[in-house]
């Protein structure tokens, strides 16, 4: 089966870090980066509890671009295994079931939680964490019967979406309903990690959010509490006009567009009902703000901009990739007491009594008709052309760019 993989290699990945500043296209060369399109054997199920998925749509998402562009910081090493399968965004139909897997058949269509907990490596004993329901904070991310790996895909012996086909053990599978399409069905993955973060950090009733970003994440935030009902009033900060399009089409109150100037300083202070006062050198100071901030980007400016436009006493969520990010001015959480939270794909939440997977939440809603994310799905491209797909991907302004998905 074909599959694109990132299989580590120190002259490689030393020699694209140094020449990947000259054009992003080497840190996808197909003889010098740590990136290769591979005919690779069938996944095996690793033992019968196991499903073998095969794949409609691979999603790329962030933080598969942030791997590939070599921005991951070396903490998260000890928790993948080389040379794995790209890809944990996944729509797919099962081809294989294990013998001791009982509810799902071949031919079922579905979607993955691919968070690698203790079930999912045979661990009997569960951590705190999973015994909570909070997968993604399991302590044995590189424990049990499987290699290292946060997710299917970055897990060599489970495969990922960015190939033919992929493993799952039983309890990451959800059936996908017929009235829930494949578009649909490959951003249940994205949307879940949006509607984490605003449970796990609800903005209060009649209080002021802003959403900072507007890629694929930062709209899901708007849609996920505009499908969650909350009320509140939303503004967002966007970098493209076409981002503006659909923030507003989600549901966003007001939307900001990024200057070179200061100007949409003084904007989102005005939409935010809070004061620039003049500091004696520098950009203008924000006084007062949101209640609570989603830090979608994950960038020095993105961060430092949440960090200015949150209250006294408020939060900022950070749903943006971490890494090493120098410049950061920390005056507003020490002056204004913020209060800083990470927020790292999802879990369970209890809806009604009932404890599901986030994203059997994510697939409730998209079924109710509360939220339709297909249109963020802007390109598709056979795996073969995985370099043009990256290519389209990092250039999100030539063409109008949010979601590229592959089809294996």
């Amino acid at each position: 089966m074909k599959s694109i993989q990132f299989d580590y290699n120190v002259p490689r990945y030393v020699f694209t870090k140094a020449v990947g500043r000259i054009s992003n296209s080497f840190y996808w060369h197909t003889r010098l980066s740590c990136l290769r399109l591979r005919e690779i054997e069938d996944m095996k199920l690793p033992n019968d509890e196991w499903v073998k998925i095969k794949v409609k749509y691979g999603g790329i998402c962030g933080s598969d671009l942030n791997l590939i562009l070599l921005n991951d910081s070396p903490k998260s090493s000890p928790f993948v295994s080389f040379p794995f399968t790209i890809g944990h965004e996944a729509v797919g139909e099962i081809v294989e079931v294990g013998k001791m897997v009982f509810g799902f058949e071949v031919g079922d269509r579905v979607v993955v939680d691919p968070v690698l907990s203790c079930q999912a490596r045979g661990i009997k004993e569960q951590c705190t964490a999973c015994k909570k329901g909070h997968y993604s904070l399991c302590e044995n991310k590189h424990e049990g019967n499987i290699s290292p790996g946060l997710l299917i895909g970055t897990c060599r012996d489970t495969g990922g979406s960015w190939g033919t086909s992929f493993v799952a053990h039983h309890s990451q599978v959800l059936k996908l309903p017929n009235d829930v399409s494949d578009l649909n069905g490959v951003l249940v993955e994205p949307f879940s990690c949006a509607l984490h973060a605003v449970l796990q950090n609800p903005p209060p009733k009649n209080s002021t959010v802003l959403v900072v970003g507007a890629g694929v994440i930062g709209i899901c935030v708007v849609a996920a509490i505009r499908a969650l009902g909350l009320d509140c009033k939303v503004v967002v900060l966007v970098k493209h006009p076409f981002q503006q399009q659909l923030a507003e089409k989600y549901g966003a109150d007001e939307v900001i567009t990024l200057s070179r100037t200061n100007a949409y300083l003084q904007q989102t202070a005005t939409a935010l009902n809070a004061k620039t006062l003049n500091p004696v050198f520098g950009s203008p100071v924000i006084h007062g703000g949101a209640d609570i901030v989603y830090e979608c980007v994950g960038r020095k400016k993105s961060i430092n901009d949440s960090l200015q436009f949150t209250k006294s006493g408020g939060k900022v969520v950070l749903l943006g990739l971490a890494s090493f990010i120098d410049g950061i001015d920390w005056t507003t959480v020490w002056l204004n007491e913020l209060s800083i939270k990470g927020s790292f794909a999802y879990g369970t939440v209890n809806q009604e009594g009932e404890q599901l997977r986030t994203l059997q939440l994510a697939i409730n809603l998209m079924q109710s008709g509360k939220v339709d994310l297909s249109s963020l799905i802007t390109h598709r491209f056979p795996l073969e052309d995985y370099r043009k797909a990256l290519e389209t991907a990092t250039s999100k302004s030539k063409g109008s760019t949010m979601k590229v998905v592959l089809e294996p």
